[in-house]
């Protein structure tokens, strides 16, 4: 069987135009974060969320107007599962959920079928966003710890920022498209965060064996073949993974379109980071073959074992 021909792409070459592109991102990205901030949905802001069926297509603009003569502010209203059913997402309101479910009905009409109430506090909703926040600065601090285990200090940093770099550009997506950031979406985001470290790790670890098992000496050169030998992986881990995140956001329905649109934004970022922002900044920390050599105790232990 004939040999797959590694590629030569001249990666590290090209990694001034990859931080200033990834920096060119991330400023966009914290600027509409300061300014814009991100549209939070009643997961995290608080409010009320119903789920209305109809016998016939419902028109979104109509209902909107509706609601908005009946002063109940801002109100968010769109199609879940089909043109006959709806989602309309509230702000908190002074009234109970049943007084809610009967004027909202007075409202729409009688064809209108109130099926799902939901309700969340502001108390509520600020605790997801505090757990929320203090769930993904306690996964960046278990990677941080376990890459530099695994490897070397200067892997884990750069791990971390590559990581860091993929949530930032994530979040400030959905900030300037507004699009609404809810518990789903922040699971996406987590989930990010673990495949961008899957391929960073991989991308790492041929890295190593590439400084320890070469004479070449010039770590650019050592860096650029490693991602060339686990380009192949690389494409093909990506491929698969955005073909079902594909199929989950245009067919899954508009419920999961966020979780599905973050999933599809963070593949595509964390890829691109695992080969440019990761390696890159291995490179600019000066890691040599030195540094990848096991030490005296090491090698001791090593040739103890039975």
């Amino acid at each position: 069987m004939k040999a797959l021909k590694i590629p030569t792409i001249n990666f590290t070459g090209k990694r001034t135009y990859a931080i200033i592109f990834s920096l060119l991102l991330i400023f966009v990205s914290l600027f509409s974060l300061t300014s814009k901030g991100l549209k939070f949905g009643i997961d995290f802001t608080g409010g009320t969320l119903l789920e209305v069926g109809y016998q016939h297509e419902v028109n979104l603009q109509s209902v909107r107007n509706t609601l908005s003569k009946a002063q109940f502010g801002s109100v968010n209203v769109q199609h879940f599962g089909s043109n006959k059913e709806i989602l309309i997402r509230l702000k908190p309101q002074d009234i109970s959920s049943a007084k809610l479910s009967s004027k909202i009905i007075r409202l729409l009409g009688n064809d209108a079928d109130i099926r799902r109430v939901e309700f969340v506090g502001p108390k509520v909703g600020e605790e997801l966003t505090n757990d929320g926040g203090l769930a993904m600065l306690y996964a960046l601090i278990g990677i941080l710890i376990y890459v530099a285990f695994r490897f070397e200090y200067r892997f884990a940093i750069s791990s971390i920022a590559a990581l860091i770099h993929d949530v930032i550009i994530t979040l400030g997506l959905f900030s300037v498209l507004q699009i609404e950031f809810d518990l789903t979406v922040l699971a996406a985001v987590l989930a990010v965060i673990g495949y961008s470290l899957n391929d960073t790790i991989v991308v790492f670890d041929r890295i190593r064996e590439n400084f320890i098992s070469t004479r070449q000496t010039d770590a650019a050169k050592i860096i650029n073949g490693a991602l060339n030998q686990t380009l192949s992986r690389t494409i093909m881990t990506s491929i698969t993974t955005l073909i079902v995140l594909v199929a989950l956001f245009f067919l899954g329905g508009e419920i999961i379109h966020g979780f599905a649109f973050a999933l599809l934004i963070g593949v595509v970022i964390g890829t691109y980071s695992s080969i440019y922002v990761a390696s890159t900044m291995v490179l600019l920390f000066g890691i040599s073959k030195q540094d990848l050599l096991p030490s005296e105790k090491e090698e001791q232990a090593i040739d103890n074992r039975p």
